[in-house]
């Protein structure tokens, strides 16, 4: 399959990279919902232009939130990556100061107040990367620098590569994508780059603490980085599985979220957890949702977004915790006839997490939305 998505296409809702099939699970009862489960508490929207969607969302602290996505996405003309910043009280647009312009941005990390990176693609071809702070955003163009100093810096990206998520810590970037077919993973910060690829076929979409997860094509793909360099992992033989997206509490404490393609419309939801020593499938108490996004309180409590279609006009996201899993749903609004939520943020210190995507109304046309759960207890502001 191509890795490379059509700028006619949503990166994060198409989930059909493989066509094997795949028993159905049996369904599973909803368990007993603790007395702190979370409340949708409204809807609001990072203001894009028209047929906006938001990718990712990621939260620093209550007044320091950042969100990516794209908008204009039906005309290939118009159509522009964004960067909106939430300081507390409002959305704003941060400038992307590169005259070549951000295609779709898919994937967010902030390593610290000043130090924020984002990936996707770019209107020039090449995978897009770029790294700012509230004040603006510069593109960053990965070269290796050869020894020979009569030689100049040779780019690491290039034409056909593509990016999908990123993770960042002081003095080091990870982001993840694909190339050739086969996993990419391209290290590094300033002036020192490298690049790796997996030795299976197949696509990484998210990385975080050390492991990165896509697909082969067929199945599920983990890899961890483990004496200096990135190495598969033993997961569950699941046909048609594929894994989106990430949540890293510790070394011995992760959530993997994807899906099991089936067939044209037909696919399962999957969520891996990690115990420090394998991976394993975890049920839940839905049959046929889309999985996008995930997030943590690192205290071994998970939230993860995606889209029920048996009620598609409901903001959806699930609630983990202890290997059991609740469903949350938000209330159906006037007009709208979907929402998808590509991603999810816990706000660190206020029990509230926010879920990004976009809602679909009745002629097709696409508004972003940022929508807000909470303990009933608590009144979320966004």
């Amino acid at each position: 399959m191509t890795r490379r998505y059509q700028r006619r296409a949503l990166s994060l809702i198409l989930a059909t990279s493989v066509a094997l099939t795949q028993v159905t699970p049996a369904a599973h009862a909803e368990p007993r919902r603790p007395a702190t489960m979370e409340a949708w508490q409204q809807s609001t929207s990072a203001r894009l232009q028209a047929d906006g969607s938001l990718s990712d969302v990621l939260a620093v602290s209550s007044n320091d939130v950042w969100a990516v996505g794209q908008q204009e996405i039906w005309d290939v003309w118009k159509n522009r990556g964004t960067i909106r910043h939430w300081n507390g009280s409002g959305w704003s647009e941060v400038a992307i100061r590169d005259a070549s312009a951000a295609g779709n941005l898919r994937g967010l990390a902030v390593a610290g107040p000043s130090d924020v990176w984002a990936v996707g693609d770019g209107h020039d071809g090449l995978p897009y990367l770029a790294h700012g702070d509230a004040g603006g955003f510069d593109r960053i163009r990965p070269q290796s620098i050869p020894s020979d100093d009569d030689r100049p810096p040779t780019p690491i990206l290039r034409a056909g590569d593509w990016l999908g998520g990123v993770d960042a810590r002081p003095g080091r970037v990870v982001a993840v994508g694909s190339r050739d077919r086969q996993g990419l993973i391209l290290t590094g910060q300033g002036n020192s780059w490298t690049v790796q690829q997996t030795k299976e076929k197949g696509a990484l979409y998210a990385v975080a603490g050390g492991f990165a997860v896509g697909d082969t094509g067929s199945e599920p793909l983990i890899v961890h980085y483990s004496g200096g360099s990135w190495k598969s992992m033993p997961v569950p033989s699941i046909p048609g599985g594929y894994l989106r997206d990430l949540q890293v509490d510790s070394a011995k404490r992760a959530v993997a979220v994807g899906g099991v393609y089936r067939g044209p419309g037909e696919v399962l939801p999957l969520v891996l957890t990690w115990n420090g020593k394998r991976w394993s499938e975890q049920p839940v108490p839905v049959s046929d949702a889309r999985l996008y996004g995930v997030t943590g309180d690192g205290k071994g409590r998970f939230w993860i977004t995606g889209y029920d279609p048996a009620r598609a006009a409901e903001p959806f996201m699930l609630r983990c915790e202890k290997g059991e899993c609740a469903t949350i749903r938000g209330g159906a609004m006037r007009g709208r006839s979907s929402v998808r939520l590509q991603a999810v943020a816990y706000l660190p210190g206020k029990g509230t997490v926010w879920a990004v995507g976009h809602a679909v109304d009745t002629r097709d046309r696409y508004t972003d939305v940022v929508e807000s759960f909470a303990p009933k207890t608590t009144t979320a502001k966004s």
